[in-house]
């Protein structure tokens, strides 16, 4: 596979470890200790955290904003402005008024299973796990963990539909059984989970 591709602009600190065939593009910026698997796209001015770790196969698009410690599987999709972040109780000051420094609390992150994908503009409040296939609508604020192959909309982000592998809306062609017409996946439910049946790992 190629080796990585930086642009001039991109600012990336001492100890990045960014895969081969990667692409780091104009005016972004990679922090220290970050891990950037094979095959990654991080689009312009996109943000990626210390020590955040990103699998392979990955697209994190124009200015979005992966803050640590966030986790991302591989194949996951960050839309262009999305926001994961990292403080449950922000504050720039302590109640005496000094400025608070990076001793007076404690980063939380954002977890995203493989295949998962971030609209454009949505923001997941720390700490979160947007589990396996799920889709986060654009412009959502996701508050609570989001099921496998969920689809998820709105403030505070609810679940409106079931996504597939492909991204498509899900059949439903039975009491609680569902397909994905694209690739002839097959899903069950139970209460608030969806199981893919036929071969899923």
């Amino acid at each position: 596979m190629a080796e990585p591709r930086i642009l001039p602009s991109a600012d990336l600190d001492d100890g990045v470890s960014i895969g081969d065939g990667s692409s780091i593009w104009h005016l972004a910026q990679v922090r220290s200790g970050a891990r950037v698997g094979r095959n990654v796209v991080v689009g312009r001015g996109a943000y990626i955290g210390t020590d955040v770790h990103v699998g392979d196969n990955c697209k994190i698009q124009n200015y979005a904003l992966v803050y640590e410690p966030a986790l991302l599987e591989d194949g996951v999709f960050i839309g262009p402005a999305a926001v994961l972040t990292n403080d449950t109780f922000p504050r720039a000051i302590n109640p005496d008024g000094t400025s608070k420094s990076a001793h007076d609390w404690e980063p939380v992150g954002v977890t995203c299973r493989e295949g998962a994908s971030i609209g454009a503009r949505a923001v997941c409040v720390a700490p979160v796990v947007i589990g396996r296939w799920a889709t986060v609508a654009a412009g959502a604020v996701v508050v609570h963990d989001v099921p496998d192959y969920a689809l998820v909309a709105g403030v505070p982000a609810r679940r409106i539909k079931w996504v597939g592998r492909s991204g498509f809306p899900l059949e439903q062609i039975g009491d609680n059984e569902y397909l994905d017409q694209r690739t002839g996946d097959r899903f069950v439910q139970d209460g608030e989970s969806l199981t893919r049946v036929n071969g899923e790992k």
